[in-house]
């Protein structure tokens, strides 16, 4: 209880830390997920990697950049940390989902040449403009929260059925499954706390732990998977 305490009292702190953690498990995914993808030419694995390289790009622009103050231009500023963090972290959810379905729009010996920029994704990044927009106009995150929501509650579900298809032979597949489970809380509790608890500080704390958990869970089934391919 008395660490739970200090953690409490000392917020800004943890939040450093916890963006430290988070941003060098993305560095790691994105580094072991692009040596992997160069030997296995696997479409999936591109976009799996790119998903991590969006998300180290928003934890770098919320918890690094959101706390400087401008003081002639610092409604404008945070208007503009604001919004580049939700539409790198709302596309890195895109790019996960993408990453279970590319199969249905692309063919592999035909894929694009740049996994983050092409017609195909043009969709997803008009969706999050779009999103980010809307906003931007109510002045919340809650179109992203309820994007994200939708996007890893059907993500679940593919990855649940990928899960049973496979049968426990690739077990990255079983990390997959049960991070999605984790996300869904995660993005569930993050609504929670932002639209009916006043960003609750005892809240966030969980919601804190609850993401590392998952960012750890994918570093440790990327790891597991890397050990047999690379």
């Amino acid at each position: 209880m008395e660490l739970y305490s200090w953690l409490i009292e000392n917020k800004e702190l943890l939040k450093t830390i916890y963006a430290l953690v988070v941003l060098a498990i993305c560095i790691i995914i994105v580094i072991k997920t692009d040596r992997l993808f160069r030997v296995s030419s696997h479409q999936g694995i591109r976009y799996f990697r790119n998903a991590f390289f969006f998300y180290g790009i928003a934890f770098v622009i919320r918890h690094f950049f959101g706390g400087i103050n401008l003081t002639d231009h610092s409604v404008i500023y945070l208007l503009v940390v604001k919004s580049l963090f939700e539409f790198f972290m709302i596309m890195a959810g895109f790019f996960l989902l993408y990453s279970l379905i590319w199969k249905r729009f692309e063919r592999a010996r035909k894929s694009p040449d740049s996994s983050l920029f092409n017609l195909k994704l043009g969709v997803f990044y008009i969706m999050v403009i779009l999103l980010v927009i809307l906003d931007i106009i109510w002045a919340s995150f809650i179109f992203m929260f309820i994007s994200q929501i939708l996007l890893f509650f059907y993500a679940l579900l593919i990855s649940f059925k990928n899960y049973q298809k496979d049968k426990g032979v690739h077990k990255f597949l079983k990390f997959y499954f049960v991070a999605m489970i984790f996300s869904l809380i995660g993005w569930t509790l993050n609504a929670l706390a932002a639209l009916y608890l006043n960003w609750n500080r005892g809240i966030l704390i969980n919601i804190y732990l609850i993401n590392i958990a998952i960012f750890l869970l994918f570093l440790y089934g990327v790891i597991q998977v890397t050990r047999k391919n690379i």
